[in-house]
């Protein structure tokens, strides 16, 4: 297998081992839900200042395996998200986009640099630390749309809200607040089944949007969508940039959205090959 095919599967393997990690850790809510509800997010040091970036990426470096077999996914990446961005990470299956998100959501460890989240070195955290800020400080959206099927649109929204222990009125209230944001007041009370592709990303942009993150992590959002809806869902996330002061790092190969990133990232074999800022507004 050459390193490209080696760098392609263990890319898939991070998208799965992200959807994974993310539904181990809503199915298994009330095992675990005393860890969950008590260990805390570390501070937003940086809150308010749009100068400050949100993501600081410092030469990582990230290889599956060791000594000869093994394959080196990023190669000395270093970049910045800034607050109220919309980044976008382009590249083919393959060149490490994947991955970087898993290191950049905390879901893995890079074997070597540094990587920050709006001034809190993740290294620095214990499991329990990582937890935390994946359920406060980030919010998660799938190119598998991610949805639990038993659950309303409504109540998929309501999940992340639920490890926090809201109160069921001001979380119904919420997610009700979500889905009218992102077009769906009508279908909160429909299951993922019931729901369109385009439909069920929606939700899923919702639930991201829960706990008033400091980041969403996007990875091939569109990636099973038609080219139509997955323009639509792309505007979404742009608007909600403007609408939430959220900051968005997506992934995408689709080079029709890349115009409506603030910033481009181009991953090319594990490096950073260029940065487009060109298209910033467009």
């Amino acid at each position: 297998m050459t390193d490209h095919q080696h760098s392609t599967a263990a890319d898939r393997s991070g998208a799965d081992a992200t959807a994974e990690d993310t539904t181990a850790e809503i199915t298994t809510a009330s095992v675990t839900t005393a860890e969950v509800t008590t260990a805390s997010a570390p501070s937003r040091t940086g809150e308010g200042d749009g100068d400050t970036p949100v993501v600081v990426v410092d030469d990582v470096h990230h290889s599956f395996g060791s000594g000869p077999q093994a394959v080196h996914a990023l190669r000395g990446v270093s970049f910045e998200v800034r607050r109220g961005e919309l980044t976008a990470l382009r590249g083919r299956s393959g060149s490490g986009k994947t991955t970087l998100l898993n290191l950049v959501g905390g879901l893995d460890t890079p074997t070597a640099g540094r990587i920050t989240l709006d001034g809190t070195d993740l290294a620095s955290l214990d499991e329990p630390g990582l937890l935390a800020l994946r359920r406060d400080r980030i919010g998660f959206v799938f190119q598998s749309f991610g949805l639990i099927p038993v659950l309303t649109a409504a109540e998929n929204v309501g999940v992340p809200m639920r490890l926090r222990r809201m109160p069921a009125k001001e979380r119904e209230e919420r997610a009700r607040t979500l889905l009218a944001l992102v077009g769906l007041a009508d279908h909160a009370e429909q299951r993922p089944g019931e729901l369109s592709g385009g439909q069920q990303q929606r939700v899923a942009v919702a639930r991201a949007l829960a706990n008033e993150p400091d980041l969403i992590i996007a990875d091939e959002p569109t990636g099973q969508l038609d080219s139509e809806t997955g323009r639509a869902i792309m505007e979404l996330l742009r608007a909600v940039v403007r609408s939430e002061s959220v900051t968005i790092l997506v992934a995408t190969h689709d080079p029709n959205l890349i115009e409506l990133a603030d910033r481009v990232v181009e991953l090319r074999d594990g490096r950073i090959v260029g940065t487009d800022t060109s298209a910033a507004g467009a």
